[in-house]
């Protein structure tokens, strides 16, 4: 496989950075440019070696690249979009790690709408709560899944390059449309996030809060790990694919209620047939996991 000669990073955090250093370890990227606001980030990146230069500048950054990631929250995406339509290069690849598909389709369609035949949205599978360049890591994506939703003018080339770059970084790749994408990452990702700081928050306004912490131990822990997450990542995420997210949160209010008047009610065999229901498909669904 032929490496990438620039590849410039819109946003160099865990995501950015993880992929770069995967690319940089396989070979496959000659120059990495990494493009942010934070200054002090920039340095680690480059300290790091995550990135081999360093701009302000994103218009001034892609000039000659051959492949753009953005991995920005979604909600910076599109005056990122505006600002470096006017100068790629005619085949540079641009595509994103956005949690979100058919919202960032939209702005690839308004801000490079000249562009489309390159453009490969995706979303790779991977995070952890910590962010920044010194996140970043080189095997975060061996064994995860990637998911690219081309558009209809996406020409065949370059998803494939876009699939192959991936797969160099140990990922595994699925297609699938943007629509398609948005439902499932609402029930699987975008909710279990929400829930999770719904119930920090929850616990915060007790007035015995302190004590609880105090005495919070490994359920805590596995349940809230999520809640340390990147809040304006999470604010985007959660308004880019409001229609699905508002859907399931409702759902989960209605299992909630439910659980409510078990509980109530006392009736201590449909409590136990509820929560072995659960039980069941989660750890089945921990051994096909472990399997795969």
């Amino acid at each position: 496989m032929t490496p990438v000669r620039k590849l410039v990073l819109l946003g160099t955090g865990l995501i950015g950075g993880s992929f770069a250093l995967a690319l940089k370890r396989a070979r496959l990227v000659q120059h990495v440019v990494g493009v942010g606001r934070n200054p002090a980030n920039l340095a680690r990146a480059l300290d790091l070696s995550v990135i081999d230069s360093a701009s302000h500048d994103a218009a001034d950054a892609v000039k000659d690249a051959e492949m753009v990631l953005l991995a920005t929250p979604v909600g910076q995406m599109g005056r990122l979009m505006a600002g470096i339509a006017p100068v790629l290069a005619p085949d540079c690849i641009v595509t994103d790690g956005g949690s979100t598909k058919q919202d960032v389709a939209a702005l690839y369609r308004t801000h490079l709408a000249g562009h489309l035949a390159h453009c490969v949205p995706g979303h790779p599978i991977a995070g952890s709560e910590l962010s920044g360049a010194a996140a970043a890591q080189y095997g975060l994506f061996e064994g995860r899944r990637v998911v690219l939703t081309p558009l209809p003018e996406t020409v065949a080339d370059a998803v494939a390059r876009t699939r192959e770059l991936w797969q160099a970084c140990g990922a595994e790749v699925f297609e699938m449309s943007a629509a398609e994408h948005d439902g499932i990452f609402a029930a699987v990702s975008h909710v279990p996030h929400l829930l999770s700081f719904a119930y920090m928050n929850a616990l915060l306004d007790k007035r015995e809060v302190a004590a609880c912490l105090d005495f919070a131990a490994t359920g805590f822990r596995d349940f809230t790990r999520i809640a340390g997450s990147h809040p304006d990542m999470w604010r985007d995420i959660a308004l880019a694919n409001r229609d699905a997210v508002a859907a399931d949160l409702r759902a989960n209010v209605t299992a909630l209620q439910a659980l409510i008047a078990l509980v109530e009610s006392e009736d201590a065999a449909a409590l136990t047939a509820y929560i072995d229901r659960a039980s069941k498909a989660r750890t089945e669904w921990g051994d096909r996991s472990r399997k795969a």
